[in-house]
């Protein structure tokens, strides 16, 4: 879109060079620019790759189910085949698949300003990522992933929506998320 509104230059590419050097564009990753070198970097997630919601740990992180802050923004993809890295001046993005007959559910979509993105409901994103860890033997040793290794409080687990997660739970065919709506329904 840049380039074509400089075309009454007769050299669009060192016309959007120039701007990059003045700092009236900052590139995101090729072809992709930004005006603001201030925006968050969760506003520019869905435009370097897509389509794609933030999910797994960003999202684990942004509802304080997990005690740590995310250092990459991370997102779900679906029929990409390959997990996809961008380092960018605006932060790290990460992306992976999930099974595209879970993508599109359970997704909210937010507006910040002029921008909109794609974030994975709490009960989503943990489905994401259980989705994404070696399938664990039982309930017992779920309880310690979620609880130790993920760090996520029992409250927190109890706040869950059951409902959502066994309806989600169907779309992953997934040992683990199979066993988290077991353990929660035991609850």
């Amino acid at each position: 879109m840049i380039l074509e509104e400089l075309k009454q230059y007769k050299s669009p590419k060192d016309r959007l060079a120039r701007m990059v050097a003045d700092k009236q564009y900052f590139p995101i990753v090729r072809g992709l620019y930004e005006t603001n070198p201030n925006t968050p970097p969760y506003l520019l997630a869905a435009s370097i790759y897509g389509p794609s919601y933030i999910s797994f740990d960003y999202a684990l992180s942004y509802y304080g189910l997990i005690p740590e802050k995310a250092l990459a923004v991370t997102s779900a993809t679906f029929e990409k085949k390959k997990a996809k890295r961008h380092i960018t001046p605006f932060g790290v993005f990460m992306y992976r698949d999930v099974p595209s007959a879970a993508f599109p559910l359970a997704v909210n979509t937010h507006q910040e300003g002029d921008y909109y993105y794609r974030i994975a409901s709490k009960e989503k994103a943990l489905c994401d990522k259980l989705f994404t860890l070696s399938p664990v033997p039982n309930q017992r040793m779920l309880k310690v992933l979620l609880l130790e290794d993920l760090r996520i409080e029992e409250e927190a687990l109890a706040e869950l929506d059951t409902g959502l997660i066994e309806k989600l739970s169907t779309k992953y065919k997934s040992t683990n998320v199979r066993r988290l709506t077991s353990l929660l329904k035991r609850r």
